[in-house]
């Protein structure tokens, strides 16, 4: 039964955040960043994504009958949350770190990066969370399940570190006009993707 349920929770939070999936993503939004940036960028985003899914698999539940939330309207929230982030990506007027700023504005260019969009909605996301709630429900208050759940987590986040850090890599392949040519056709795709997220959670709303 633990073994069986480690399995089924890192499989479907490993499809759902799917970390191999984010990393032209993050290639994207961390386009032009210096290479310092880029990994703080990468472990910032982990750990905060892992702390919300964390807080989610304890609390998530709880929070969203207190607030009297249901998890189609957090879907809807997060779809036009990353709606705007392809928009800017599709049109090219994302905020970009200028060459001589000072550090205190890459550092702080770094921090929201991290937390938006990377952590949240990309990484956290409406998918994820949900995910993760549901898990948690499926553990139903046993310690050893909750503790192999918020393992799995912690695995998952390690994943996108290690795959965010080694997109240099990539990076350097796709050169500056596969980047371009890269932000464009995936603003496209996570356009389409957040307004699937509205679409959905409309859909559970008109059909509950």
């Amino acid at each position: 039964m633990p073994l069986d349920f480690a399995v089924s929770a890192l499989l479907t939070l490993f499809v759902v955040v799917d970390p191999i999936g984010l990393t032209p993503t993050f290639l994207a939004v961390t386009h032009r960043m210096p290479h310092a940036a880029r990994r703080h960028v990468a472990l910032r985003a982990s750990i905060i994504a892992g702390a919300i899914l964390v807080g989610a698999a304890l609390t998530g539940d709880w929070l969203f009958r207190t607030l009297g939330i249901s998890l189609s309207a957090f879907r809807i929230a997060g779809g036009l949350l990353l709606f705007s982030i392809a928009f800017e990506m599709l049109f090219g007027v994302r905020m970009r770190r200028e060459g001589q700023a000072a550090e205190e504005a890459v550092e702080e260019h770094v921090r929201n990066l991290a937390a938006f969009p990377l952590a949240i909605p990309l990484m956290a996301g409406p998918g994820a969370i949900t995910a993760t709630v549901l898990l948690a429900g499926r553990a139903d208050g046993n310690l050893l399940l909750v503790g192999l759940l918020l393992g799995v987590v912690v695995l998952v986040a390690a994943a996108c570190l290690v795959v965010f850090v080694s997109a240099e890599g990539i990076s350097r392949l796709l050169g500056v006009t596969g980047n371009i040519v890269l932000s464009r056709l995936l603003g496209v795709l996570l356009a389409a993707l957040a307004v699937q997220y509205v679409v959905d959670g409309v859909h559970a709303i008109l059909t509950g």
